[in-house]
């Protein structure tokens, strides 16, 4: 009967995960895709900046609504859904691997096997959890979100070619939330998470699109093997683009962060209520 009902938690939180997953991608691709744009852009985004680099090239896109503006015009409304398809092959099995995980681990690091749906630990080891299933989560999803990548920085005419190569939303479940308490746990979570691992989001992408054949009009390309490694990378996107090199996408990032870790705690939380209602 334990294992059996361990079973089924298992199941509840992976199938929840699933779907709130599938729910947030989608509701917030356009964001991503503005956000992957601006990131594999290696040209400067302000004048000063392009003035202080000695550059002439400018950036194809400068800002959050030109860039909207831009796509829609040479791309249409499906731009913005670009890569939206490996995004939820991606996100869809993520955050099933991750709700699943998480409770497990944290059923273990409570010292216990029950499968009760609240289980109170420590901040350290809510943390921990959280880590080990954003790791086990990211492994599992890398090869969609690395497809997700390169179709989403792809604009029109698209040039194609072969190519190579953490976001953790910590989320535990608190008695009596409100619906509001938990869009605006999401809220917070998402976008704290954002603001701390941008820059290391923005080193993933320039490695994840080593070589990719681009039209020229959205700016140099990085090359093959243009950063030994991520302390390389930081230390070639700060000395070429500045600081603001590293924030580039912040914020259709953090714009997409705050909606995206919302409508994943309402949607998970909604769905793991109906299935336990269903299964039981």
């Amino acid at each position: 009967m334990e294992e059996t009902g361990q079973l089924k938690r298992a199941f509840i939180d992976a199938t929840a995960g699933l779907i709130a997953g599938g729910i947030s991608r989608t509701v917030t691709s356009p964001l991503d895709v503005i956000k992957i744009r601006f990131q594999v852009q290696l040209e400067p985004t302000t004048s000063w900046a392009l003035l202080r680099k000695n550059l002439s090239q400018p950036s194809k896109y400068t800002g959050m609504l030109q860039a909207t503006r831009d796509i829609f015009r040479e791309e249409g409304l499906p731009g913005f859904w670009r890569g939206n398809v490996p995004a939820l092959l991606m996100v869809m099995p993520y955050t099933a691997i991750q709700f699943a995980v998480l409770h497990q681990l944290k059923t273990f690091a409570a010292g216990s096997s029950k499968t009760e749906d609240h289980i109170y630990l420590s901040p350290y080891l809510s943390y921990i959890s959280g880590a080990l299933a954003g790791c086990a989560a990211t492994v599992g999803s890398y090869p969609f979100d690395l497809l997700r990548t390169l179709l989403a920085s792809q604009g029109e005419p698209k040039t194609w070619n072969l190519y190579r190569s953490s976001n953790t939303n910590l989320q535990s479940r608190e008695d009596g939330l409100s619906s509001l308490q938990l869009f605006l746990c999401g809220l917070a979570a998402g976008t704290c998470a954002k603001l701390v691992c941008h820059p290391l989001d923005v080193v993933k992408k320039r490695f994840q699109i080593e070589g990719l054949q681009r039209h020229p009009r959205y700016g140099a390309r990085v090359e093959h093997r243009a950063y030994r490694n991520m302390f390389d990378a930081l230390r070639r996107i700060l000395q070429r683009e500045g600081w603001a090199g590293l924030y580039k996408g912040i914020v259709p990032s953090t714009v997409k962060a705050a909606p995206a870790g919302a409508v994943t705690f309402v949607a998970y939380e909604y769905t793991s209520d109906w299935l336990e209602s269903a299964l039981t």
